[in-house]
């Protein structure tokens, strides 16, 4: 996904000379290309991330458009007054990109598990909140995100991530893009937990269960005509993210859904508890202990049907 995002910015910035690209001390060699073109248009801010966000707003105060980038709690958590003050109160048109998101950097323990920031992005007025599901989707949320013209906070993974979709589908901020159809379960794929809704799809499937897949790639705002539609078809709507319980994707959705008058009780959330992890591993083994991986799933859905 960060190659993704590299090479997306850079190609933009080639159009959009009002880009400013910001820093946090990473991914200095992934952007050598965007510096050969832009060499007066990329900034290093170092672990300075309050600053950071503080230069973003200044910038966009005066007529262009930053991003910075950084690690996901780093670029959220770290310097959260500053993206309200800064950023969201006065709606500037800067992006917010945190890599390496949810349990991305699993081995680092704690201080780089990133389970709240969808939650604090989203209860932020202004902010748009999109998690993209593989790296086209990546390269098709920046470039919405720089014709937007608003605050955006785009979620991404890390490196490796499997890639979805065969084509491009049709990409717009606030709009979920459907996969697959079917009338049993709805499973929603947030961010980089796509291709484990892909698997549960597929497993559910074969045990004859007719699933729809969907990308739900912006958390706010929310698609209400297409939750209203999954509602309306489905027996269940499940979601799926690498995120705390508290505050993600589908807290967001259980409150679409109190606020609509929906049956809530077909809604059923698969993240992460109330507490920190704190064994170390990989991401895949990260997420089994969470029981975030497709096989875990696949078994707790089987027994609602």
């Amino acid at each position: 996904m960060r190659n993704a995002f590299a090479r997306s910015v850079s190609d933009l910035a080639d159009d959009h000379s009002a880009i400013i690209l910001l820093a946090g001390d990473i991914g200095n060699r992934l952007f050598d290309g965007y510096k050969e073109h832009h060499p007066d248009r990329f900034y290093n801010c170092g672990v300075a991330e309050a600053g950071m966000i503080g230069i973003a707003g200044g910038l966009a105060a005066s007529g262009l458009h930053p991003i910075t980038y950084t690690i996901t709690p780093f670029n959220t958590m770290r310097c959260l007054e500053q993206i309200r003050l800064d950023i969201c109160y006065p709606n500037y048109p800067a992006i917010i990109v945190g890599t390496g998101a949810g349990l991305s950097y699993a081995g680092l323990g704690a201080t780089h598990h990133s389970m709240e920031d969808i939650g604090l992005m989203r209860m932020l007025p202004n902010m748009h909140v999109v998690c993209p599901g593989d790296a086209t989707e990546v390269e098709l949320a920046v470039r919405a995100a720089v014709e937007l013209e608003r605050p955006v906070y785009i979620r991404l993974g890390k490196k490796g991530e499997p890639q979805v979709h065969s084509q491009p589908p049709e990409f717009k901020i606030g709009k979920g893009v459907v996969l697959e159809n079917g009338t049993d379960v709805a499973l929603l794929g947030v961010g980089n937990m796509l291709s484990v809704a892909n698997e549960v799809s597929a497993g559910l499937k074969q045990a004859g269960i007719s699933t729809s897949l969907v990308s739900l790639h912006t958390i706010k705002p929310l698609d209400d005509d297409l939750l209203a539609q999954l509602f309306f078809d489905c027996n269940k709507v499940v979601v799926i993210e690498e995120h705390g319980l508290a505050g993600g994707a589908g807290s967001a959705i259980l409150e679409w859904a109190n606020a609509k008058g929906v049956d809530a009780s077909k809604v059923v959330c698969f993240g992460a508890k109330d507490a920190f992890l704190t064994a170390c591993g990989n991401q895949q083994e990260a997420r089994c202990l969470l029981n975030l991986n497709a096989e875990s799933i696949i078994c707790n859905l089987q027994e609602h049907f």
